[in-house]
């Protein structure tokens, strides 16, 4: 038996391990998976917010996920949700074994919750090439023709957006672009919907709605797949480049386990022929691959979490400037406590 015949037997092998609950539709928030058979490794659960279709999403996962099955020589179980608060909440409870996260989800999920970052998505260093930025999407035909149309009377707009937890779908935009132009993402626009990056471009798109947050990776698959849709916006503004997703993962998984997770990640793709494993990386929105990561990786985020905060505070009406230095000074508290705590990360 050829060594490419075993990988495939043994990656058939693991997804039959899974099947059970691997590739069926996504687990049930609360539930942990079932149905190993006795005396089987107990599955492993990957945390997953997909951005568009849920089964598209797992099946784009399905290769690199049994990869991992491979390495960790045991079952690895989807764990879909569309609410950032569902898979908070799973990830509170130690209920996901490993996640990709961005932004605010990572951040609480280890300064608050059990996780710690593990790798993170290598991002492309050479500034002739487009970096992951946060988009605002407009309608060519009927909406605002400028992003001055938007920032000058956002009450005339629909605009569609991520949850408050969402990176390039909430935090930089409003923090970058509305709030120092005086306007609220969440109170200034004639009306708001909040969904998923692909959702919400179908909105503005089909005439839903005006304006939508978006980011340029997520907008780039937009493109390929709904070319017809796509043809129907334009980018009205660009964000600076946004930290990279982290790879979390529960701190008292056994050590070997996490260890296996890590050179897997960190080796998939980067073979000399390993072609179609670059190929579900590009799927994965993950060109380049991973890199090792710390908690410290997180900075980042948390700075990005205090400016927002620090705006609001600022802009927000108060029943006393006392009450507002205190917020300040709670925020600035709070932002130097998370510093100190990723801090550490780079220390041990």
């Amino acid at each position: 038996m050829t060594g490419a015949e075993g990988r495939r037997r043994l990656l058939a092998g693991a997804l039959a391990l899974g099947a059970g609950a691997a590739w069926a539709p996504a687990l049930a928030a609360g539930a942990r998976p079932g149905g190993e058979r006795a005396g089987a490794p107990a599955a492993r659960v990957f945390g997953l917010l997909p951005m568009g279709d849920a089964v598209e999403s797992r099946r784009r996962w399905e290769p690199l996920l049994l990869a991992i099955a491979s390495a960790l020589r045991r079952p690895v179980t989807v764990f879909s949700a569309f609410q950032y608060d569902t898979l908070d909440r799973a990830l509170q409870h130690g209920r996901i074994d490993f996640a990709l996260l961005s932004g605010k989800m990572a951040l609480d999920a280890v300064t608050r919750g059990p996780m710690q970052v593990l790798a993170q998505v290598r991002r492309r260093r050479d500034p002739r090439q487009v970096e992951h930025r946060a988009l605002l999407l407009g309608r060519l035909n009927g909406g605002p023709a400028s992003l001055d149309a938007v920032l000058q009377n956002p009450e005339r707009w629909h605009i569609a957006r991520g949850e408050r937890r969402s990176v390039s779908g909430f935090i930089v935009p409003q923090s970058e672009l509305f709030l120092p132009h005086g306007v609220d993402i969440e109170t200034s626009f004639k009306a708001e919907t909040v969904g998923n990056h692909q959702d919400n471009a179908l909105a503005v798109a089909n005439g839903d709605a005006d304006v939508a947050t978006t980011n340029s990776t997520d907008f780039e698959r937009f493109q390929a797949l709904f070319p017809t849709e796509a043809g129907r916006l334009q980018v009205l503004w660009t964000s600076l480049p946004t930290p990279p997703a982290q790879i979390v993962v529960r701190r008292d998984l056994p050590a070997e386990q996490q260890a296996g997770l890590r050179n897997l990640l960190l080796d998939y793709g980067r073979a000399p022929g390993a072609d179609a494993e670059r190929a579900v990386l590009r799927s994965l929105q993950a060109d380049l691959g991973y890199e090792p990561a710390d908690d410290s990786a997180l900075l980042e985020a948390a700075r990005m979490q205090r400016d927002l905060a620090l705006r609001h505070a600022r802009l927000a009406q108060w029943v006393s400037e006392d009450a507002r230095q205190g917020r300040i000074a709670r925020v600035e508290r709070e932002y130097q406590a998370q510093v100190r705590r990723l801090g550490n990360a780079a220390r041990d």
